[in-house]
């Protein structure tokens, strides 16, 4: 822990740090939950910052300064307060940056939010909530005075993504290409309506937007009492993007019957409940400056997504495994398959979908 304490005096700190110890248990962070020993300093959150992923550490931090500066200064605008626990503070250095470098490792530091708890299991109750917290998020940032780069370039580009399923299959260097054949026809089947959205754009008619992109139920913190989420969290990813981003991964995760990894794909459904309940919560916060195209293609938004994350992991099985962490063999064929019956539920269902959307648009006019 010595190490941590000299990392800690690189930052700005209140109070003298008496205790730094593991928090959660992140896939892609290093994070620590550092205690001060004055009771009128706040405690602090340590993160390592994964460089691999985040190859640019300086941009990914000027993006999140830019979020969370322009989000403080609307709540001080509007005189709300328990300010820090609404939006993220970050520790400055010395010299003014949010993060330090040590022994070629990147590290940042932010206020602890008290009193704030996390939740992994959702209910429509919850996803009402979530719905209304991530509408806000985008809604305070429409008018971000700047275009914020991709932290992680590509990350949500569907083109992207197929182009990478089209290298591997050319390649095929694990040999798996013959026994995918009907997955492959699947996808290439819909390629060219799910890249809808980035022919939209060029066209000029689907605009990008400020997003968290990684909408998770726990990326949120929720107040331990009242059970509101209170704070939108882990804002790597947060980038221009499509609105879609965040609504379809939120409906990807959330909404689906069982894990990504379920080998019955008779389990896997999408629940209509989550969606409805997210999507009256994200049209009630959102809805005034979204335009008709993101609407009525919000249903796209969550196939987009099921069918997306398909892509990268029948890629990643046809390459050999090189991405993402497997317990066994077979396992990126598995997590392909339930998406894929995912999306396949999704499109069974889109006209319910639409005909709750349409009714949610009549009410507000």
């Amino acid at each position: 822990m010595e190490r941590l304490h000299s990392i800690v005096s690189c930052f700005q700190i209140e109070g003298t740090p008496s205790e730094i110890k593991p928090l959660g248990s992140g896939l892609i962070n290093d994070t620590y939950i550092v205690r001060t020993a004055e009771t009128a300093a706040p405690d602090y959150v340590l993160q390592r910052i994964n460089h691999k992923i985040f190859t640019d550490p300086d941009l990914l931090q000027h993006n999140i300064e830019v979020v969370t500066d322009h989000i403080r200064s609307k709540y001080e605008a509007s005189g709300a307060d328990d300010i820090d626990r609404r939006v993220l503070r970050f520790i400055p250095t010395p010299e003014g940056k949010t993060y330090t470098v040590s022994d070629g490792e990147y590290w940042r530091m932010m206020v602890f939010i008290p009193r704030a708890v996390t939740r992994e299991e959702v209910t429509s109750e919850l996803s009402y909530d979530a719905g209304k917290a991530f509408g806000r998020f985008q809604a305070m940032l429409t008018d971000v005075p700047e275009v914020l780069e991709e932290s992680i370039p590509d990350f949500h580009n569907m083109e992207f993504r197929l182009h990478q399923l089209d290298e591997a299959v050319a390649a095929d260097p694990a040999g798996r290409v013959a026994e995918v054949k009907s997955l492959l026809d699947a996808i290439g089947c819909r390629a060219e309506s799910m890249c809808r959205a980035e022919r939209m754009h060029r066209e000029g008619k689907l605009p990008k937007r400020v997003c968290h992109c990684d909408t998770k139920i726990n990326n949120m913190m929720f107040d331990e009492s009242s059970d509101r989420v209170i704070c939108i969290i882990d804002l790597d990813t947060v980038m221009s993007s499509f609105i879609f981003s965040d609504f379809g991964d939120f409906m990807r995760t959330a909404a689906c019957t069982a894990a990504e990894d379920e080998p019955d794909t008779g389990k896997i459904h999408f629940n209509m409940d989550i969606f409805k309940a997210f999507t009256r919560g994200y049209i009630e916060s959102a809805g005034e400056f979204l335009l008709p195209v993101e609407i009525e293609n919000l249903p796209y938004a969550a196939e987009r997504f099921a069918y997306m994350q398909a892509v990268r992991f029948l890629a990643d099985y046809i390459n050999g495994d090189t991405y993402y962490k497997i317990a066994y063999p077979e396992h990126n064929l598995v997590r392909t398959k339930a998406q894929m019956a995912l999306l396949y539920d999704m499109e069974a269902k889109e006209p319910e979908m639409k005909a709750y959307i349409d009714e949610l648009v009549a009410a507000r006019s």
